[in-house]
């Protein structure tokens, strides 16, 4: 949660709960789908189900 944090909410000025709770659906989406993560070897949460489902 403190990448998130750092990447998506500290980054972009949120001057209210309303502009807050119209985005943050959007910027969880990107988060697992496109942001890479260190601990997934610089994949993105989807890349990396997706790389485990296919050596399954």
């Amino acid at each position: 949660m403190h990448t998130f944090k750092r990447d998506y909410l500290q980054v972009n000025p949120l001057p209210d709960t309303a502009i807050v709770l119209r985005l943050i659906g959007d910027r969880i989406e990107d988060y697992n789908e496109n942001h890479p993560h260190s601990g997934l070897k610089w994949r993105s949460p989807l890349e990396f189900i997706r790389a485990k489902t296919e050596t399954a």
